[in-house]
């Protein structure tokens, strides 16, 4: 089992670990930052990461991984368990990567594969959790902060745990299991939901592969494994 290491600021933990890794850093290697400069979300948007958020990046070295999706969707369920279990705080996920308290977002999740010729080098994990934070003006409407629900929390109340079941996952995993899939359906945000991306209808679910299911209303049911979700107005079915 890889170390874990702590810094007080980074560009990004992602990066740190992605080049850690490029040089034999173990499996289970965590990475933390007080502070990230450059931490990046979904489809290189930047993350706001100052000093009170919860940042840090897990490494895997399977032989094989399935969709950054699925693993995305591994990864934000056991954050979310973590952060009832700690934080006491109830956490539902909007597929693929996002954490989310009543409606707005909490937190979110990155994987990245890299890989070495035909061969799976290594995945990282990355995990973004606003705790005590300040917020920018830009995404304070629909985001929100774990210490204003619970005063007084912060993130190395939370890390013990995250990390922990960070490290038990199983990376190669090609299906999501019974008691995950059960886990994920409890905390479903999007199921019901109306959609008008990536197609139109109403979710209706998440696979054992990851997939987001969207109805039609009548007898078709999609897969969608990759994509940007977006709500149609109202979003949730009469």
């Amino acid at each position: 089992m890889g170390p874990l290491l702590r810094f007080p600021v980074v560009s990004s933990t992602m990066d740190l670990l992605h080049e850690l890794a490029g040089g034999g850093a173990e499996a289970g290697t965590v990475v933390v930052a007080g502070e990230q400069t450059a931490g990046r979300g979904s489809r290189g948007r930047a993350w706001h990461s100052p000093p009170g958020g919860l940042w840090l990046s897990a490494l895997y070295r399977p032989h094989a991984a399935p969709g950054v999706e699925l693993f995305g969707l591994r990864v934000g369920l056991a954050v979310a368990e973590a952060i009832e279990r700690a934080g006491r705080v109830a956490v539902a996920i909007k597929w693929p990567n996002d954490l989310m308290v009543g409606d707005r977002k909490a937190g979110g999740i990155l994987c990245e594969a890299r890989w070495q010729g035909e061969a799976l080098g290594w995945v990282v994990a990355g995990v973004g959790v606003n705790v005590a934070n300040r917020l920018p003006a830009e995404i304070e409407e629909g985001a929100l902060r774990l210490a204003d629900l619970v005063p007084g929390l912060t993130p190395e109340a939370l890390e013990a745990e995250v990390t922990a079941r960070l490290r038990a996952l199983d990376p190669a995993a090609d299906r999501l299991s019974p008691p995950e899939l059960a886990g994920l359906r409890r905390r479903d945000w999007l199921r019901g939901r109306l959609l008008r991306a990536p197609v139109p209808g109403t979710a209706a679910g998440i696979s054992d592969d990851g997939a987001l299911l969207v109805g039609d209303g009548r007898e078709t049911v999609t897969a969608i494994r990759a994509g940007t979700v977006e709500l149609a107005e109202p979003s949730l079915r009469p």
